[in-house]
């Protein structure tokens, strides 16, 4: 299921309230678009962002991903966000704060495939059973909130998060859905955003979401294949024979062929 998403490598969150924003995202590089009705909305534009984002799926953003991020269960705008997200022309709808199975398969009703965003302690331990259920196609790293809510040090390295990053992607792996990594704040430390998409790819996540256009290169490079990768993936390939191979000094069998033909399959989709 995970491949049926790619490319992933960069998911824009714009507010849905901003239609300046809107426009200039549909000639953006990035692999999905995050239309946001939560956390970058205002309680008086909620209504207005709504019907916004919905008119927005449906003028359509090219070849990319069109999701709606819906305000959390509990919030006055969940029900209705989600009925007109399931609604709409978005491909998928994105849903703060799940901590369980059954509000993920609730929120699956809507319609539309959604992304799980991992955000709270009673979230990660319930990750497996979310990337699970059905309709569910992939998991977002919420890190902002994980990490106020573990009380964990604001920190470039997130050491403090490492085993919470471990899980979200092991649960999306075991399910077979795609894994997010979560937002860099510091928009005035571009190195730091290439150290961290390094340091996401390293623990086996997809892409990254971001919050800021300049954001979205430094992902796209970090997450896609790299010309020495692409070119090691066609060695492999060519050289697979269906059992146990030697090749420029390392053994080879069918899973490095298998993760070869994948990462040729997303250079062939993200160049």
């Amino acid at each position: 299921m995970t491949d049926t998403l790619f490319p992933l490598r960069s998911a824009l969150f714009l507010p849905a309230s901003n239609p300046r924003a809107i426009e200039k995202a549909r000639s953006l590089p990035c692999d999905m678009v995050i239309l946001d009705l939560e956390d970058a909305v205002k309680p008086i534009d909620k209504e207005r962002a709504r019907a916004a984002a919905v008119a927005a799926a449906a003028a359509g953003f090219g070849k990319r991903t069109v999701a709606i991020r819906v305000n959390g269960v509990g919030s006055a705008w969940h029900a209705a966000d989600l009925a007109a997200a399931g609604s709409s022309a978005a491909d998928l709808v994105v849903v703060p704060k799940v901590e369980s199975a059954a509000r993920a398969a609730g929120c699956v009703r809507s319609g539309k495939p959604i992304l799980a965003m991992i955000e709270t302690p009673a979230g990660v331990l319930a990750a497996h059973s979310i990337a699970a259920v059905p309709g569910v196609v992939g998991l977002i790293a919420g890190t902002n909130d994980l990490a106020a809510a573990l009380h964990v040090p604001d920190s470039a390295d997130r050491a403090g998060l490492a085993m919470v990053l471990q899980t979200i992607v092991l649960a999306a792996r075991a399910a077979g859905v795609a894994a997010l990594d979560g937002v860099w704040n510091r928009l005035d430390d571009p190195d730091g955003l290439v150290r961290q998409c390094r340091d996401g790819r390293a623990f086996g996540f997809d892409g990254k979401t971001l919050i800021h256009p300049d954001q979205i290169a430094p992902a796209n490079r970090v997450f896609g294949p790299s010309e020495s990768e692409i070119e090691e993936a066609e060695a492999v390939v060519a050289a697979a024979t269906g059992g146990a191979e030697r090749i420029r000094g390392r053994m080879i069998e069918a899973m490095h062929v298998d993760t070869a033909r994948r990462l040729l399959n997303l250079a062939g989709i993200a160049r």
